[in-house]
């Protein structure tokens, strides 16, 4: 459903808000290229995933550019029902990192 700050169109509905692609390279020696990446932000917005975390851009440059890709590719995608999924990227509470979250 449309989310309108405020208003709960549906109590029952759960947004889901998936992280793997950022917490999922946590562990020691899990790392994803940027296509991988892709592929998987394509397939959770494939199954109706609320908001996709793509990574954290600040982090480095090929997080950068990942999440910039997932943005302007899976962020742009509109399927057939009218969803398009939000794309986010984590920052810390500085401006540096916002920036670099927001030009992703």
């Amino acid at each position: 459903p449309e989310y309108i700050p405020g208003h709960i169109p549906d109590p029952d509905y759960v947004r889901i808000f998936d992280t793997t692609l950022r917490d999922g390279e946590q562990s020691p020696g899990a790392t994803l290229t940027s296509s991988e990446k892709l592929e998987i932000a394509r397939n959770l917005a494939k199954l109706g995933v609320d908001v996709i975390e793509a990574g954290f851009p600040i982090a480095s440059p090929d997080d950068f550019i990942a999440v910039k890709q997932i943005a302007d590719i899976v962020g742009n995608e509109v399927f057939e029902d009218g969803y398009v999924p939000v794309i986010a990227g984590l920052s810390r509470a500085n401006e540096k990192d916002i920036a670099r979250a927001w030009d992703a």
